[in-house]
């Protein structure tokens, strides 16, 4: 690289560089940023967004191709009234005629009937065998248990009354005089008696089940001496035919009053005795008051004939009327005598169309398939929320300078317009397809409604998501939401709502439950459409929500009060909840007055007698205080505690980094005591260092970097940045860093060159000064040529990912950069180039780095610390430490494992001091103190052992860093084993 222009990630870069505000960006700023890239990403996710924009599109077209085939299947000659072709009398030519006459069973049901025929009044009687007859609760009826068996059970009217001499005459005219039939007029004859039918009344009166079954039709008397059976014909809707009548002995039955009546019907039924037996009645009066100038009666009659409670099929009518003209014919007979007549001539069914059978497939689903079309929106959005928390994505981007308003405003905005699209389609092709659910109801209200909807599952899918860590948990719950919610509000919702008899207060409190608000703005919906298509009327208008019965002005206040709730919770969690988005506020954060702006100095110094306070369980603290105990006193680590606490006292600007008394302490589990993760971290990196972190695998490294960075929450101390306090500027200090984070956090449908875009703008880059800043990024990490800055990262090797990491967290002019690993998967060039980046990166900043490769310790770090079971060991620049801890040769020896002894013996001849270091298979490592020994008297003496002993290989070498890492490492009390 040949200067500025293509070697550094920051050339081109605008502002004052010393300060502490250079890079404040503002909030309007931020979210362009977010929503250029959030654009840019939905573009090449079209696929997907396609898919969910034309998803309730398919399912209406799924709709309407079931609606087909149900129509094909019910287009059959079966559905409709049987035609054929009827000769012209006059000679033209054939004609189709529908009509009864030309009907099967099936085809008449949808015949049309001009004129439907009279029929006469039947009164219900109970079958022979559920005829009521004596028992041990019922001593009083008349009939024996016995006939039951012979059928010959007559039938039993009871009745009561306030005036039992009014009441018996009464009772004795109920069943009319004993005339005949008259073939001519048979309806006027059935007018003056009492014909009754066991059958079951059909589901409208076309068609009268009790002329039209084999079984035959009674005529109730109050004897049937001499009587016989007789045939009658009858004429109706164009075809004649004859029906048998026999005589049934009907007797009355007096009882005391009203509630010995009521005792006896319940009685009758088969759960109202002991024996489980049925026995039923025709009808029952109670004449009260009745006299010659008044009548006033009450009249039972047996409902469970209307098949309501069976679900065995559909419910059917029930003949009341002939009880009703019994109890006024035998008033008028009692009144003016027995010649009077008030005869019931006939009953006739409305006219009706002919029809054909349609299955309105929408309306059948209801509510329940709308419901699901809706409730897909919520884990759409879950998901996308969880995954950028689950892999740190926005943590990466909040470490960039995104701030939580900017964050969520383009989040909030970008699905509601998503969804207020994935709406429109929806009730477009619904319009479209003609479903009456939305061309009856008012539009205008159907838009209202569904915004307020689509506001609300955001808001909600917000609020849940600080709930989930795992996007395939969160995308599992999301859709057994969506179902579960669906049938629940189905099938037990449903009911408080049709329940008439249920509080409106307790179906308001319960739909503030979500799914139920939603599913009674549906509802309401579908029965205005319903309704509207079956009177002929509009649907669901402005004007109806001030019906009593309407519940959509309470959906509507529900949901868009529930937005705005839910939203507030989200951002409150946010701050208050350990959620991937930081560090945790007091819960009561808001509380707390505004901040105002205070120089460097007065941050430092009043805050850090604040930093000493420790938060943690009595257990953590009482481990900190004997851990603090223990701690061994290092002179080059006391020199950097002295160093910072100078700076306190003075602070200068020249310290971006300053670390004081960092501590971070895990709480004990299972039996464990508390885990001292970093153990009195102090550090100062002044401009132009970088600081090297070295240490094992657990040692602290990365809980020290995460402290800094806003991941972790220090148990005590604090660090301060640019003069800025890690516990309460975090937001402020987001704006001067960078991070390198240990795993790549990249999106893989983005390039390289969008991803420097993004966090260019965070970092306020605009214009010209941006793409160049971009465009010099991309050649100092080899990420420009061949047209790779235009590839998806996804589709990039792990060590190209791994240089895009580096630069994205140099972008920008950073002041404080952090770098975990950054060398991790390259090859030796695109390391070599790295190192070449970073070293002129550090030139105007402060960096730290935390690396397991030496040579990259060496090469980029000004200054090393080594980290050990939380707590600095040692710091200096590489040269220092190897000095310090090394004047030693390091002599290795190979020979077979049964000569280690004599090179045991032969090392012991050059210096007593010697320390083995490793042995393994005959490979023997050895410490030799450079007082002692030379390179001659060493390269002597295995020249001599060569005759004796069979020496593969040896080699001496001086001390190298990974030498006097692994010292520094083993010397330390209880230290850890290394990797």
């Amino acid at each position: 690289m040949n200067g500025r222009s293509e070697g550094d990630p920051e050339s081109g870069r605008a502002g004052d560089s010393s300060g502490v505000t250079a890079r404040q960006t503002s909030k309007a700023t931020q979210a362009n940023a977010l929503f250029r890239k959030n654009l840019t990403f939905q573009k090449r996710n079209w696929r997907t967004n396609c898919c969910l924009v034309f998803f309730p599109i398919f399912l209406c077209i799924l709709l309407v191709v079931i609606q087909t085939a149900i129509n094909n299947l019910l287009s059959g000659s079966d559905f409709q009234c049987g035609c054929q072709n009827v000769p012209d009398p006059n000679g033209g030519p054939a004609k189709k005629v529908c009509g009864l006459q030309y009907s099967n069973s099936d085809q008449a049901v949808w015949c049309g009937i001009p004129n439907p025929a009279p029929w006469p009044a039947v009164l219900q009687v109970p079958e022979p065998q559920n005829r009521a007859t004596k028992s041990s609760e019922f001593q009083d009826l008349p009939e024996d248990p016995s006939c039951r068996t012979l059928g010959t059970c007559a039938a039993t009217i009871p009745y009561t009354g306030s005036n039992k001499t009014a009441a018996d005459a009464l009772a004795s005219l109920l069943l009319g005089t004993s005339g005949n039939f008259s073939v001519a007029d048979p309806l006027y004859s059935l007018a003056t008696l009492v014909p009754g039918s066991d059958t079951l009344a059909a589901r409208s009166l076309l068609i009268e089940s009790a002329l039209t079954s084999s079984r035959p039709t009674y005529i109730l008397r109050p004897s049937c001496a001499g009587a016989s059976p007789v045939s009658i014909p009858f004429s109706a809707g164009g075809f004649s035919f004859s029906h048998d009548f026999s005589c049934l002995e009907t007797r009355s039955l007096w009882l005391n009053n009203e509630s010995s009546v009521n005792a006896l019907l319940y009685g009758g039924y088969r759960d109202g005795n002991s024996r489980k037996e049925i026995g039923e009645f025709p009808a029952a009066y109670d004449f009260k008051n009745t006299g010659p100038a008044n009548f006033d009666v009450n009249v039972w009659y047996n409902d469970t004939f209307a098949n309501r409670t069976t679900g065995r099929g559909p419910s059917v009518m029930i003949r009341v009327s002939r009880s009703l003209n019994m109890a006024a014919q035998a008033f008028l007979r009692y009144k003016s005598g027995p010649s009077a007549s008030l005869p019931l001539l006939f009953l006739k069914e409305m006219p009706k169309p002919e029809t054909r059978l349609r299955l309105d497939f929408s309306s059948l689903i209801g509510p329940l398939f709308y419901m699901w079309v809706l409730g897909f929106l919520f884990p759409v959005v879950l998901t996308a929320l969880v995954y950028e928390k689950q892999y740190h994505l926005r943590m990466m981007m909040k470490m960039h300078g995104l701030g939580d308003s900017a964050y969520w405003g383009i989040t909030y905005i970008y699905y509601l317009s998503l969804f207020c699209l994935y709406m429109i389609c929806f009730i477009v092709f619904g319009t479209i397809i003609r479903l009456n659910f939305f061309t009856t109801n008012s539009y205008s209200l159907q838009i209202v409604f569904y915004f307020l909807y689509v506001n609300m599952i955001i808001s909600l899918s917000f609020l849940v998501s600080n709930i989930f860590r795992s996007v395939k948990t969160a995308t599992v719950v999301g859709y057994l939401y969506v179902f579960g919610s669906g049938l629940l509000s189905s099938f037990f919702f449903q009911n408080f709502v049709v329940d008439l008899n249920t509080s409106r207060k307790i179906i308001t409190a319960l739909e503030i439950i979500p799914p139920f608000a939603t599913y009674r703005g549906l509802w309401e919906f579908a029965q205005y459409a319903f309704k509207g298509v079956y009177t002929g009327t509009k649907g669901m208008q402005w004007s109806n929500l001030n019906d009593e019965k309407n519940g959509m002005k309470t959906v509507l206040i529900i949901l868009a009060v529930e937005a705005i709730v839910f939203m507030l919770l989200t951002l409150y969690l946010d701050q208050v909840v350990a959620s991937g988005g930081g560090i945790r506020k007091h819960p009561l954060f808001f509380l707390n007055f505004k901040r105002k702006d205070k120089s460097i100095g007065s941050t430092l110094a009043s805050s850090r007698s604040n930093s000493r306070k420790i938060s943690g369980s009595s257990k953590s603290l009482s481990h900190m205080a004997v851990e603090d105990k223990k701690a061994v006193k290092r002179q080059d680590v006391e020199r950097e505690r002295e160093q910072v606490e100078e700076l306190a006292a003075n602070p200068t600007t020249e310290y971006p980094i300053v670390c004081d008394n960092l501590k971070k302490v895990y709480p004990a589990r299972d039996g464990n005591p508390p885990k001292y993760a970093v153990n009195g971290f102090s550090l100062a990196v002044p401009k132009g260092e970088c600081f090297g972190i070295l240490g094992p695998n657990g040692a602290g490294k990365t809980s020290s970097i995460n402290m800094m960075i806003g991941f972790l929450k220090p148990s005590s101390g604090t660090a301060y940045i640019q003069g800025m306090n890690i516990l309460t500027d975090m937001d402020r200090i987001y704006t001067c860093m960078g991070v390198c984070p240990q795993h790549d956090l990249l999106w893989g449908k983005l390039t390289s060159r969008e991803h420097l875009l993004f966090y260019g703008r965070l970092k306020n880059l605009k214009g010209t000064e941006l793409k160049n800043a971009v465009e010099s990024s991309l050649r100092s990490v080899n990420l420009w040529d061949n047209g790779v800055a235009d590839k998806q990262c996804g589709k990039y090797s792990g060590g190209m990912k791994r240089r895009l990491s580096v630069a994205i967290s140099l972008i920008g002019n950073p002041q404080v950069v952090y770098m975990d690993e950054p060398s991790t998967g390259l090859d030796p060039a695109s390391r070599y180039n790295l190192w070449n980046v970073v070293k002129q990166s550090k030139q105007d900043r402060a960096i730290i780095l935390t690396t397991h490769s030496m040579e990259e310790a060496e090469a980029l770090c000004d200054r090393l610390g080594i980290f050990v079971n939380g707590e600095l060991q040692c710091i200096g620049n590489a040269k220092e430490l190897t000095a310090r801890y090394g004047g030693l040769y390091m002599l290795t020896i190979t020979t077979p494992p049964e000569e280690e002894a004599a090179v045991m013996e032969l090392v012991k001849s050059l210096t007593p001091n010697f320390k083995k270091t490793y042995g393994l298979s005959g490979t023997q490592k050895f410490e030799l103190p450079k007082k002692e020994v030379s390179v001659t008297t060493v390269f002597t003496a295995i020249e001599q052992a060569k005759k004796r002993l069979h020496i593969q290989a040896w080699g001496l070498s001086d001390t190298t860093l990974e030498d006097v890492f692994i010292k520094v490492a083993r010397g330390v009390n209880g230290g850890v084993a290394l990797h």
